[in-house]
């Protein structure tokens, strides 16, 4: 590789990649991602290198590895670019049809487009998953493959590096970020500009910049698909923000359980020092700067800045109090600017785009996109990014494609362990730091969980308490013993033992936990309880007067019955009990022990649907008495 020792050598390059490039054909595959490789993505990449090789066509046609595309449920997926031809859950004995369909006689082969009704679509805009997107952050995954910086380059990247290290200060660049507003997209949404003023400001002539890549919230995988498919933008503006502040040295602490977004950083890493682009004198500006990648030990608590920064110098990570900022005063006690993934990546955009760009995007206050983990009880599963200020609605049910199975919509939780719940009355509500703070929620790092009408809200608040009280540093009494006493009111309210005045009790602690915990963990644990006790107080109620799951989810608090005069005695049920509960013969109408019932629901899983002669009961479990009943058949009429 060459080093590049200025500006020119930067876009002398571009301009040789894409000289290289011009009139080539190329397939794209999600397999250089987690979710692609799941669904045998690489097989079907190699698959195809073998059959480009073997029809002759590798001087025209190139084969790209390509990281997270969003829909990940749809894989494998292959893309024809740039005629923009987008085939979902291809095969491998597809390969050879598309190569010689597509790419020899121009031709788009039916089956394997994305079905939107009775309609085929072709391009990837027209697919409603996308088409209410705006990918301005992660589409250009579809573009690159993550361990070819040439990819990169080709777009643009290290464009911005450029133009701040060859025209800018660092207080202009400063200015920029300030006035655009950008909000850290990892949490509460602190105005990234005011962060790196700080530490800007603070004196000392050591300074680091941080990538928090700590992405613990169960469902949520925003920040490793952009570290997989796309690790320069983060890196580009991670160099961006040490220039501005003064650093020489900066951190990307990922979690260990990412091994796939830690490879590709390395490859980016080495790649970007080749070229010149990380090191001594990038670019010939005499600026020096490099990055350490450290990788977390799998604490969800570490996420937290202080606790993070503790983690990097060796220790093990808990939080300290904040009096000081880690701004002021972070790793080694030195000013430490630190923003996740999705931040970072934004920098380089608002630096080529300009501030009336980044502006002109999103809501007052709210401005660009967020990328969301749509998961849960929603047809259409993946990554979702979207300008601020679209409403939960448009997300769950444009992208989202609505609830599964035709089932109600009944809650989404955002903002991870630390978010809340909000109720379909509020699905119209824009989604953005400040609405969601106001609904009792958080924006987090963009989880969202998607809940259907056979979702106990009780049981989730209990879920995710359950999450924090085993992630919980321990550190502090109230954060440590108030998760805890909480949890075991929970538990008691789902057994059907709670007491009437169980949510007062909830609601005291979480004000302890909010005035009390040493860190954010703490401060915000009881989100998913309040706001399951604010706009869901019913089934709470009826889980503590009634002793009713209204949901039919809390096991202590449902029972399983066979309706007598539905049951066929066909012995199925009976087979499948892993507890041996179901009594009966051939002819002779089954009973269900409930002493022996576990249960577990097998029972009505396998009841044959004709029939549904098992049925679910919300309330105290109530014996079933023995019934000794011939069943009857009617025999069929033969011709």
């Amino acid at each position: 590789m060459p080093r590049l020792k200025s500006n020119a050598d930067l876009a002398k390059l571009k301009k040789q990649i894409l000289s290289k490039r011009a009139g080539k054909r190329y397939i794209a595959i999600n397999a250089a991602g987690t979710c692609g490789l799941a669904y045998g993505s690489d097989k079907i990449y190699k698959a195809f290198v073998d059959e480009i090789k073997k029809q002759g066509l590798s001087k025209e046609v190139e084969v790209r590895a390509t990281g997270c595309l969003g829909f990940c449920e749809n894989s494998p997926k292959v893309m024809i670019l740039p005629d923009d031809i987008n085939y979902f859950k291809v095969k491998l004995e597809d390969v050879s049809e598309i190569v010689s369909k597509t790419l020899v006689e121009k031709q788009v082969v039916d089956r394997l487009l994305y079905k939107d009704g009775s309609k085929k679509v072709v391009k990837i805009n027209d697919i409603p998953f996308y088409s209410g997107q705006s990918r301005i952050i992660s589409g250009n995954n579809r573009y690159i493959d993550p361990e070819n910086i040439d990819d990169y380059i080709a777009l643009g990247g290290y464009s911005a590096l450029a133009q701040v290290l060859g025209k800018m200060e660092p207080k202009d660049v400063l200015d920029i970020v300030k006035k655009s507003n950008l909000r850290g997209r990892g949490g509460g949404g602190f105005p990234t500009g005011v962060k790196w003023e700080t530490s800007v400001n603070a004196p000392s002539d050591i300074k680091y910049v941080i990538v928090n890549a700590d992405e613990g919230d169960p469902g949520a995988y925003m920040n490793r698909a952009l570290l997989e498919g796309n690790p320069h933008s983060v890196l580009e503006g991670l160099i961006i923000g040490a220039y501005t502040v003064g650093a020489c040295e900066g951190y990307i602490y990922v979690r260990q359980e990412y091994p796939l977004a830690i490879k590709h950083l390395y490859v980016a890493l080495d790649q970007a020092r080749e070229y010149g682009l990380l090191g001594k004198d990038i670019l010939g500006s005499g600026f020096d700067f490099d990055i350490i990648v450290h990788q977390g030990a799998g604490a969800f608590v570490s996420g937290e800045s202080s606790a993070l920064m503790t983690a990097i110098e060796g220790r093990v990570g808990e939080p300290r109090p904040k009096y000081i900022r880690t701004a002021v005063s972070g790793v080694r006690e030195k000013p430490s600017v630190l923003n996740n993934v999705e931040t970072w990546a934004n920098v380089p955009l608002i630096i080529n785009n300009g501030i009336d760009w980044f502006t002109g995007i999103g809501t007052k206050e709210n401005y660009g996109t967020k990328i969301f983990s749509l998961v849960g009880k929603v047809n259409n599963t993946g990554l979702v990014e979207v300008p601020l200020g679209t409403t939960l609605r448009q997300i769950i049910f444009d992208c989202g494609g609505g609830i599964r199975k035709g089932k109600k919509f009944k809650a989404v939780q955002t903002g991870g362990p630390s978010g809340g719940c909000i109720p379909a009355s509020m699905l119209d509500m824009p989604v953005d730091f400040d609405q969601l703070a106001k609904a009792g929620s958080m924006m987090g790092s963009g989880g969202m969980i998607v809940m259907d009408e056979d979702s106990c809200m009780v049981d989730m608040a209990r879920y995710f308490l359950d999450f924090l009280a085993f992630e919980s540093c321990g550190k502090c009494v109230p954060c440590r013993e108030g998760i805890r006493q909480m949890l075991k009111i929970l538990n008691r309210i789902c057994d059907g033992k709670g007491v009437e005045s169980d949510i007062r009790t909830l609601e005291e602690l979480a004000d302890l936990l909010k005035d009390a915990s040493l860190c954010a963990l703490g401060q915000t644990a009881a989100n998913p309880v309040m706001s399951t006790v604010k706009y869901f107080r019913d089934e709470y109620e009826a889980h503590i007067k009634d002793k009713r799951c209204l949901a039919g989810v809390c096991k202590s608090l449902v029972s399983y019955f066979i309706v007598p005069e539905k049951c066929q005695a066909c012995q199925i049920c009976l087979r499948e009990c892993p507890v041996s509960a179901i009594k009966g013969e051939k002819n002779i109408v089954h009973v269900i022990d409930q002493s022996k019932c576990t249960k577990c629901g097998s029972c009505i899983e396998v009841c044959p649907a004709k029939f549904s002669a098992v049925v679910k009961i919300s309330g105290k479990p109530v014996p079933q008495a023995p019934v000794r009943m011939e069943v009857t058949r009617k025999k069929e009429a033969r011709s």
